[in-house]
């Protein structure tokens, strides 16, 4: 898909930044919507089904993290990049918890908006060319389809957000291999987060809520203590208990 051929959907409230933003990524070639609150831009979302979210924090009638709740609730792989006017590690953090994939605090340069944007499209790109070799991951009860981003335990479908998914991906293609909170990070999210090993937590508690039948002790989805986390490796699969 060209750039030309991708739709990104903008939501913000300051017809100034909203009309600069639209600008500069039309230049890029991109096909741009715009909506200027929350309300307008969940029915755009639906109607248009754009390939990239843009999405201002403060916003009027429902704000961006509700707006990035909704759209999980539907989507799970559509990327979001949250923009706020706020600088506190608490917006960051809770943007990336929700599911955003990238943030931004304002105020920034349009260069550094226009290569994230480029380097959201190289990631999706890359993920969706590997999931082309159509390849099923199993151990034990669960299973993971790359060709689909399905993921079934014991036969039955697990709903998974974009970076959960990732996760899954990234510890059952490496069984046994430990992985720091902060290596995770960089894998997942990118060098932009470094320091918000909490949020991987917050997600690998979530993965483990969905695929273990006891979260509070882990089959699949190990702690390494002192270091962070890792995957079942095949001493470990009940087969061989």
């Amino acid at each position: 898909m060209t750039e030309s051929e991708k739709n990104i959907l903008i939501v913000e409230d300051n017809t100034d930044l909203l009309n600069l933003l639209k600008i500069n990524l039309s230049d890029q070639g991109y096909n741009i919507f715009t909506a200027q609150d929350g309300f307008a831009a969940l029915d755009l979302f639906h109607n248009q089904q754009p390939d990239l979210v843009i999405l201002d924090v403060m916003l009027p009638k429902m704000d961006g993290f509700d707006v990035c709740k909704s759209l999980r609730k539907k989507n799970q792989t559509t990327p979001i990049l949250m923009l706020t006017a706020k600088a506190e590690e608490v917006d960051k953090v809770l943007g990336l918890e929700i599911g955003a994939d990238d943030y931004m605090t304002k105020p920034f340069s349009i260069r550094e908006l226009i290569a994230r944007v480029k380097a959201i499209f190289r990631r999706v790109h890359v993920n969706m060319n590997s999931e082309k070799v159509k390849k099923v991951l199993k151990f034990d009860d669960l299973a993971l389809d790359t060709s689909k981003r399905k993921v079934t335990l014991a036969g039955e479908s697990i709903e998974l957000t974009s970076k959960e998914y990732d996760l899954l991906l990234l510890f059952f293609s490496n069984p046994g291999k430990a992985y720091s909170r902060d290596e995770l990070l960089n894998y997942i999210w990118g060098y932009n987060f470094e320091g918000y090993s909490h949020t991987v937590n917050s997600h690998i508690n979530r993965l483990r809520s969905k695929i273990e039948t006891d979260p509070s002790d882990p089959h699949y989805i190990r702690t390494v203590w002192g270091v962070g986390y890792r995957f079942a490796d095949s001493e470990e699969s009940r087969q061989h208990a």
